[in-house]
């Protein structure tokens, strides 16, 4: 007689692997990060506040670079906003990529990537009475005051 442990093991063995096509692509879709995924940090446990508002229709990620340092990423889904509030003080250059299909193993999106950054750096400041608060809008927005140039994805901080 086997142990009810073992029985259960091999149902959940056998179900794996018949995985229908269809089905496989649902289970690709639940690999996809949540919003506001930590991919890479180096760089918490400052006061610094990221906001990151993601109005277009695909998945981005946004990543600080300190000089030619990366020093964190983070998942923002579409049309969702993320939130990193542990930023160390410094001065950050920022990119993000666009895209579907994003590989966590490979730091990229599968499909129709875009690759760009801001013109301006962020610079993150505390004080005793007060701490820096940066808010990025990824799509284009009417008075906005932030230019974004293309980046060779060869160039870009994966």
């Amino acid at each position: 007689m086997r142990s009810i442990a073992g029985g259960v093991v091999a149902a959940i063995l056998l179900t794996a692997a018949f995985i229908a096509p269809a089905q496989a692509k649902t289970v690709e879709a639940l690999a996809r990060p949540a919003n506001g995924t930590i991919l890479y940090d180096r760089i918490s446990g400052g006061h610094g506040v990221l906001k990151v508002k993601n109005g277009t229709k695909r998945d981005a990620v946004v990543t600080l670079m300190k000089g030619s340092k990366k020093a964190i990423s983070v998942y923002v889904r579409a049309k969702s906003t993320a939130k990193v509030d542990t930023v160390v003080d410094g001065t950050y250059r920022v990119y993000f990529t666009t895209g579907t299909r994003f590989s966590v193993s490979k730091g990229r999106f599968g499909r129709n990537p875009s690759y760009q950054r801001f013109d301006d750096k962020l610079r993150f400041v505390t004080t005793a009475t007060s701490y820096s608060i940066w808010t990025l809008t990824l799509q284009p927005v009417i008075g906005g005051n932030a230019k974004t140039s293309g980046v060779n994805p060869k160039d870009f901080p994966a």
